[in-house]
C-alpha cells in the first residue's frame, strides 16, 4: 500500500513540476518538447544517506527532476547517548527519492550562479540503526540507576516510511556534459520504531528498560533525517 502512495505522490509531483515548467517556458520563450520526458542525465552520489545515483530530467533551464536511490552500510555518526546509556551505532541505509529541483537563475550565462537550486520532494525511507551498548558488565546505568544488565542491543528502523524533503544544492557544469554537485537538506521522518533487548538484569531492570526503549523512540535525533551529499553528473 505504501508503495502505491509513493507512486501516486511521485506522479503528482512530476505532473505539477512539468506544468510549472510549461508556465515558465511560456514567459521565458522556451518551447516545451515532450521528448524531455526522457532522462537527460545521470549522476553518482555519496553522503549521509549512503551511496547510489539518480536519473535526471530537465524540463527547461529552471525546473528539473531527480529520481534516485541511496543505500549501503555507511555510518556518519558512531555513537548515541539516551538516558545516560552510550551506544555504538551502525547505520544500514535504504532510501528511494523523487525530487523537483528549482533553479531561479537557470538561464544565467554564469555557470556558477546557474547551478544553484532548491529541492523539494518525497523519500521512501527504509533505514535501520543497530545499537550496541558500550558499557561493560555491571556498569550500565539507565537514568542514573545502576542495573545488572551485561549488555544492551537495539534496532531503530523506519519501516518503509514516506517522508517529505527540502534541500538546497549547487550543481555547476565543469564541461558541456560533466558537472559536479553538492546538496544539503533533511527528510521529516517523525519518530521510528525501536526494540531494545538486554542480557542479564532483574525484573526491576526490565521495567526500567521498557521506559528506556520508549525514550529511544522519542529521541529528537531520529525525528529528522539529515542529508548531505556530493557527486558527479553526466548530461547528454
Amino acid at each position: 500500500m505504501k508503495m502505491f502512495k509513493v507512486l501516486a505522490v511521485a506522479t503528482a509531483l512530476s505532473a505539477s513540476c512539468f506544468a510549472m515548467a510549461d508556465d515558465q517556458v511560456v514567459h521565458s520563450g522556451y518551447a516545451f518538447d515532450k521528448s524531455q520526458l526522457i532522462p537527460t542525465g545521470v549522476r553518482a552520489e555519496v553522503g549521509t544517506t549512503g551511496y547510489g545515483g539518480a536519473l535526471l530530467w530537465t524540463a527547461n533551464p529552471y525546473v528539473g527532476l531527480a529520481l534516485g536511490y541511496n543505500g549501503g552500510d555507511i555510518s556518519w555518526s558512531d555513537d548515541l547517548s539516551v538516558d545516560g546509556v552510550k551506544y555504538d551505532m551502525d547505520m544500514d541505509n535504504s532510501l528511494a527519492y523523487l525530487n523537483a529541483e528549482f533553479r531561479p537563475w537557470g538561464a544565467s550565462q554564469n555557470r556558477w550562479v546557474q547551478g544553484l537550486y532548491a529541492a523539494a520532494g518525497v523519500g521512501y525511507v527504509d533505514t535501520e540503526y543497530e545499537l550496541n551498548s558500550k558499557a561493560g558488565r555491571g556498569n550500565i546505568e539507565i537514568e542514573g540507576h545502576k542495573t545488572n544488565f551485561d549488555s544492551l542491543h537495539g534496532k531503530v528502523n523506519y519501516d518503509n516510511d514516506i517522508a517529505p524533503y527540502v534541500g538546497f544544492g549547487w550543481a555547476p557544469k565543469i564541461t558541456k556534459n560533466v558537472g559536479v554537485f553538492g546538496e544539503v537538506g533533511a527528510y521529516y521522518t517523525g519518530n521510528p520504531q525501536a526494540k531494545i533487548t538486554a542480557v542479564g538484569g532483574t525484573a526491576a531492570d526490565r521495567d526500567l528498560l521498557a521506559e528506556h526503549q520508549e525514550n529511544v523512540e522519542n529521541d529528537d535525533k531520529y525525528e529528522w533525517l539529515p542529508v548531505g551529499k556530493v557527486g558527479i553528473s553526466y548530461n547528454w
